[in-house]
């Protein structure tokens, strides 16, 4: 599930995730780590902006998911996506769709570390300094708490609630970088040509 719905406010004015890092938008980027990765159903979850969202991603291997409560925070739009997830999924990744550097590699360590724990530890990459990072792989078991997240939280909370069911997979910090700002989006630019 990609998390498409915020207003990136802290971005400014343009929608963040329309922007563009070596000719693709960082939605489009995300969208095609995972497609590569062959994560199975890709749900694109929209709220603010969900007509240049959907646009962008016309013709792409995805569903959409509209959060008509994309207001009310990070926890209504996982909610949104979770009650979408297909009956046959053993679990599901929670992808902010502002992760421009995120490979299909990285992605594939996520769910080997998955598989390799029966598929009922939650597993999410880490720094090298040891900071839990996104996206983040929920198994179906927890999937009724992330329906009940409040919806101005994200699911942070919860994962330091259920640490020890949690399975951290060190990652290249450079994978990891999200965009909150244009400054951030600048600096990944100039890493995307070197």
């Amino acid at each position: 599930m990609v998390l498409a719905a915020g207003a990136s406010r802290r971005f400014g004015e343009a929608n963040k995730l329309l922007s563009e890092i070596g000719g693709r938008t960082l939605i489009e980027r995300v969208v095609a780590a995972l497609a590569a990765a062959d994560v199975g159903d890709i749900l694109v979850v929209t709220g603010w902006d969900r007509e240049a969202v959907e646009a962008a991603l016309r013709g792409q291997r995805v569903r959409f998911v509209h959060n008509e409560r994309w207001d009310e925070g990070m926890g209504a739009s996982i909610a949104a996506g979770i009650a979408a997830v297909e009956a046959a999924a053993s679990g599901a990744f929670v992808v902010p769709a502002d992760l421009p550097m995120l490979t299909p590699q990285a992605i594939a360590s996520l769910i080997a570390a998955f598989r390799a724990a029966g598929g009922n530890r939650i597993v999410f990459p880490t720094t090298s300094a040891g900071e839990q990072r996104n996206p983040v792989l929920w198994p179906r078991a927890h999937f009724g708490a992330l329906l009940s997240l409040p919806p101005e939280k994200g699911a942070k909370a919860l994962l330091q609630l259920i640490a020890a069911q949690c399975l951290p997979v060190a990652v290249d910090d450079a994978l990891l970088s999200d965009v909150d700002t244009s400054a951030d989006l600048d600096a990944l630019r100039g890493e995307d040509q070197s």
